[in-house]
């Protein structure tokens, strides 16, 4: 059964596309990051999306940032102060996926708010997944600020959404919910 595939018929067209080095576009048209360095942090969603995701992890500086954002998808990017935390939260019907690039933290998950009974530490390349319906909060307790990104299923936060600070984001979930 998976001995019978088939040849990609065009490998031509695989050649020329990987010859070409710059593929940023444009109005609308899909991204590619291939410089590694200066990356312009803004949603690009929902156009295709190719770039160096520990790159652009380790140069947001924001509390957070929504890199891309489509129908059923979001991929943020998120810089915690040290000392700070993300802030105890649950998100009923949204799956998140997160992963971090640098930094020590405590995560806590539970059913209950009052009662997160999964700690555990976490640091370096570690992944966290927190399923809907989960209280969680990931407290940054290293001595540099914890560097990772978030992928939600489907979104938590509007296309575009940047808050430099946690005040920032506490404020936009107070005002408008989210």
């Amino acid at each position: 059964m998976y001995r019978d595939y088939k040849r990609y018929p065009y490998t031509h067209q695989i050649s020329q596309m990987i010859s070409q080095r710059d593929t940023r576009y444009q109005n609308n048209q899909p991204y590619s990051d291939t410089s590694y360095h200066n990356i312009q942090l803004q949603d690009y969603g929902p156009k295709p999306f190719v770039i160096d995701i520990e790159d652009a992890t380790m140069q947001n500086n924001n509390f957070r940032t929504a890199l891309w954002t489509g129908t059923y998808i979001q991929l943020t990017l998120m810089s915690i102060n040290v000392g700070d935390e993300i802030g105890l939260e649950m998100h009923p019907d949204i799956d998140q996926f997160i992963r971090i690039e640098e930094g020590e933290g405590m995560v806590m998950m539970g059913d209950f708010e009052d009662n997160l009974d999964f700690q555990m530490r976490v640091d370096d390349d570690y992944i966290i997944i927190i399923p809907a319906g989960k209280w969680h909060n990931l407290i940054n307790i290293g001595n540099q600020p914890i560097k990772l990104y978030s992928i939600y299923a489907p979104p938590q936060h509007p296309h575009g959404t940047v808050h430099e600070t946690k005040f920032d984001a506490e404020a936009a979930e107070a005002d408008y919910g989210y």
